[in-house]
Parts: structure tokens; C-alpha cells; sequence
């Protein structure tokens, strides 16, 4: 299982515009919103929410990883973006978040869904590759670097 099996150009964004935490949280739900996968995008939605509720999904280091898990899609749906300006997101460390994850999870596939969100994590611990990602202009070099990334870790 790899990252790149469900991050595709039509879900990245080099440009994330919101200016704070819940609007860019908004712009990336927006940004996966025409997945195929998903079957009802307010139940997606309110899972990311209520997720967000519990704790921060900024995990440190400039990143945050807002996820769900949901019975309103057929399969996990992911998206990735950069912001255009340092975001305060309330993050376990107390810096802003410039990367974004977003991970949708069905509910019956719970090991999938940690998995992925362990493999997204362990890759975002590279302060290198997460300097790479902010300095990329186009979703095809953003996967392009996810996919070599993966590579060199995981093989």
C-alpha cells in the first residue's frame, strides 16, 4: 500500500489560499470533494470536523494531517496541499503548518487508513523532503517527489 496508490495530481494543491485553520481545512475537503469516492461529502466533511475536535491533526514540523474515517466513502480518498502563508493551526508544537494531508478512511478499513496515516507521518519526519514540497510549483512535481520519496524509504 502505498501513498501515491491514492494521491493523485487532481488532489494536490501547491497553493493553499486559507488563512487559517478551518478554512484550509475547508479548501482541502473542497479539493478532494469530486472524488468519485465519496458518496456523501457533508458525512466526510463532519467526520474531518469532528475528528478535528478531539485534537489537533497538526502534528509538528510545519505539518498537519486532518483525517476522518467514514461510511460515506467506497474507499480511502487523500489529498495533499501546500499553503501559501504559515497557517496558526494550532499544532502539538506551537508552529504554523505549511503541509496538509487529508485522509478520508472508510470505517470497515481501519488498518488501511492507520497505515497510510503511519506511512504519511514517517515521511513527513524528512525536514529535507518536507523543505522540497514547499519549494514545488505544480501537483505532478508534488507527486513525482511523494512517489521517490516512497521509494527511498520503503524499499
Amino acid at each position: 500500500m502505498k501513498i501515491t496508490d491514492y494521491l493523485t495530481s487532481e488532489f494536490v494543491s501547491a497553493s493553499v489560499k486559507g488563512r487559517n485553520k478551518n478554512d484550509v481545512i475547508e479548501e482541502m475537503l473542497t479539493l478532494i470533494s469530486t472524488s468519485k469516492k465519496i458518496l456523501d461529502f457533508e458525512k466526510v466533511r463532519r467526520a474531518v470536523f469532528d475528528r478535528e475536535q478531539v485534537m489537533s491533526t497538526g502534528v509538528g514540523n510545519g505539518f498537519a494531517i486532518p483525517h476522518g474515517k467514514s461510511d460515506a466513502v467506497t474507499d480511502i480518498v487523500a489529498g495533499f496541499g501546500v499553503t501559501e502563508r504559515p497557517i496558526d493551526y494550532d499544532a502539538l508544537d506551537d508552529k504554523p503548518v505549511r503541509l496538509v494531508f487529508i485522509l478520508i478512511g472508510k470505517e470497515n478499513m481501519v488498518g488501511s487508513h492507520i497505515k497510510l496515516l503511519s506511512r504519511v507521518s514517517r515521511l513527513m519526519n524528512s525536514e529535507t523532503f518536507r523543505n522540497t514540497l514547499l519549494t514545488l510549483k505544480t501537483p505532478d512535481e508534488i507527486i513525482e517527489t511523494f512517489r521517490k520519496e516512497e521509494t527511498m524509504q520503503f524499499t
